[in-house]
């Protein structure tokens, strides 16, 4: 037993010796802070800036408004010229198509006088040949009706459509009131399909003729018409890029592209800026990142990819962590995108930056830019107690 408490002590103060030199020796950063990238907002447009009253480090969502750039100056004289084609081209494509319905009535009026002629002309032929046959019958009969007294020559001048030097004889104008009745069969057949022999030169009424010549005119209004209503729409699509480019350089609202901060306003409000003039800048808080610095001789250990750990100050919460990017001692340029600056501290040791995803993740500490904590590379004595 008295050799048990010595050795117990000198196993308590080797474990010790073991844990503070384990906990100093490992590898961790000197610094370490919450940064992002940093967003600049540009003019789309010339014109007046307006900016909304918002305070510095407030979140932002995408596509939330944060600042308007109006040009009232805009050209819009071509704009104006192609309104003006427009209404040139609604006003002949009215014309032309009331100039097609004014044919089409004129036609189809025209066609129902042509069908009122055919019926009637159809209905004349068919009585002038049943009074022709009448007429022959009394001939070939030799017999008169018993209430008259005409004899044959009285007979033949009765005649609607006798002709001068018809035959008065009574073998003639039996002969006459023969072929008469033949001629009007002959004109009733072609009258029934449609042709007309009555004048002897055509075989259509005036009005299907001038009725037949329309189809021409309207199918040449037709295509007019066409023609009129294509050139409105090309103009139509023509207004409708114009008015675009009108917009766009006319200017309005100007939208974030991330979800982020507000952080630096370059521009007052109500200055008149260019285009392409850098407005405000926004920090980017879905690409938080941990940037930190090392010593010589851990960073030559580290290599892009490599597992770590991060914790911020003042929590106990130990998150995993990767190595997105060496940059070694002097890494000032690395940092001109960036929220944070290195400090010439800094400077003068080598840059490491490190992903966090569970960082990143969480919604109150993703936009914590400028949190300070510690980034650590090797497995230390003490991390099954702090976890």
């Amino acid at each position: 037993m008295k050799y048990a408490r010595p050795l117990l002590g000198l196993v308590i103060a080797l474990v010790a010796v073991w844990v503070i030199v384990g906990e100093q020796m490992s590898g961790a950063s000197a610094d370490a802070v919450v940064n992002a990238p940093v967003v600049t907002v540009r003019a789309d447009v010339a014109g007046t800036l307006e900016l909304p009253n918002r305070a510095f480090g407030s979140r932002i969502a995408s596509g939330e408004v944060v600042a308007n750039v109006t040009d009232q100056l805009v050209d819009t004289v071509r704009l104006n010229d192609l309104l003006m084609e427009a209404r040139f081209a609604a006003a002949e494509t009215i014309r032309v198509t009331a100039d097609l319905e004014a044919t089409k009535a004129v036609q189809a009026e025209l066609h129902q006088r042509t069908r009122i002629f055919h019926g009637e002309r159809l209905a004349e032929i068919r009585a002038r040949l049943t009074h022709a046959r009448i007429r022959l019958a009394y001939l070939e009969s030799g017999e008169m009706p018993d209430d008259t007294e005409l004899r044959v020559i009285d007979l033949v001048d009765d005649m609607q459509d006798r002709l001068p030097g018809e035959p008065l004889t009574e073998v003639l104008v039996l002969d006459h009131a023969r072929e008469r009745v033949e001629v009007l069969e002959i004109a009733l057949r072609a009258a029934e399909r449609g042709v007309f022999l009555g004048d002897g030169y055509n075989d259509s009424p005036n009005a299907e003729q001038r009725a037949t010549e329309l189809d021409t005119v309207i199918a040449g209004l037709e295509t007019a018409k066409a023609q009129a209503e294509a050139r409105e729409k090309a103009i139509a699509e023509r207004i409708g890029r114009e008015r675009v480019r009108v917009n766009a350089l006319t200017g309005g609202e100007i939208a974030a592209p991330i979800n982020g901060l507000f952080w630096e306003i370059l521009q007052a409000d109500g200055v008149t800026v260019q285009r392409g003039d850098p407005i405000l800048r926004l920090v980017d808080c879905d690409a938080t990142i941990v940037t930190l610095s090392v010593t010589e001789r851990i960073y030559n250990s580290l290599h892009i990819g490599q597992e770590a750990s991060f914790r911020l100050s003042g929590s106990n919460e130990v998150m995993d962590a990767t190595i997105a990017r060496l940059a070694g001692s002097g890494a000032a340029t690395v940092y001109e995108h960036l929220a944070v600056a290195p400090s010439q501290k800094h400077l003068e040791r080598f840059d490491v930056a490190l992903l966090v995803p569970a960082l990143a993740a969480n919604h109150e500490t993703r936009c914590m830019i400028g949190q300070t904590g510690r980034a650590f590379f090797d497995r230390r004595p003490l991390d099954w107690f702090r976890g």
